[in-house]
């Protein structure tokens, strides 16, 4: 079962719930889903992977969100925003220790050919593709650069 047959089942257990929050937050990534299917350019399919880098960014602009929330004095929004967050999270694979994310990287620098901090580029994009989902764009490139600084 693809990821967007998953969110539309859980969309139905969370009906029978009556679990409101998942039921929305579910509801909202399957709209997600379907613009990216029916985007100019798209071919009216939605892979996978394309499908976990949508509630990654979902996860990340929640989580802006609710922060800016705290930032601002309502933890009542930050706590929904937090919520849906948590819902979200559950569709996107184990989240990546930095060790994990290291080791990765090495590979990534050793099959791109990468030999100094000059190569950043073409190891960042190797990287995020290959991470897509398990880890943070921030932790992505902190891990680069610093495996790069020691190589050049």
């Amino acid at each position: 079962m693809n990821l967007f047959d998953q969110i539309s089942e859980g969309i139905k257990n969370a009906m029978k719930e009556r679990d409101a929050v998942r039921r929305d937050t579910l509801r909202n990534v399957k709209k997600e889903f379907i613009e990216a299917k029916t985007a100019g350019g798209a071919n009216g399919e939605l892979s996978d992977s394309e499908a976990l880098k949508i509630i990654a960014k979902m996860v990340k602009k929640g989580k802006d969100a609710a922060e800016q929330f705290i930032a601002g004095g309502r933890q009542d929004l930050a706590d929904e925003e937090l919520a849906q967050v948590k819902v979200m999270e559950e569709f996107l694979p184990k989240a990546l220790t930095p060790e994990e994310i290291s080791e990765k990287i090495k590979a990534v620098i050793a099959e791109v050919g990468a030999t100094s901090p000059k190569d950043m580029g073409r190891v960042m994009k190797a990287a995020t593709a290959k991470l897509a989902g398990m880890a943070d764009g921030k932790a992505i490139s902190a891990a680069v650069k610093d495996l790069l600084s020691k190589l050049g």
